[in-house]
């Protein structure tokens, strides 16, 4: 599923430069990410770096946008062929 990032971010900055998607971005008052563009970093690292690196574990899975790992590679090959 996609990642989202809740309102306990504290804008450090540290998620924006990670994502291999480029599917972060700055928000009103958080950083967001696009349910269409994340793939949790699947087909291009064993985890969602986003996550690895943020301070505060304020990244969570989004429930609205439940995914398979195989929904998420479809979604990266996809993505790859834009």
């Amino acid at each position: 599923m996609a990642l989202l990032i809740t309102n306990a971010c504290i804008n450090c900055d540290m998620c924006l430069p990670e994502c291999p998607n480029q599917a972060i971005d700055e928000g009103a008052k958080v950083y967001e990410i696009d349910p269409l563009r994340c793939t949790e970093c699947v087909g291009f690292y064993e985890v969602a770096t986003c996550v690895a690196v943020c301070p505060i574990d304020c990244i969570k899975p989004d429930p609205h946008y439940p995914e398979t790992q195989t929904e998420l590679l479809q979604k990266f090959k996809r993505l790859q062929m834009a």
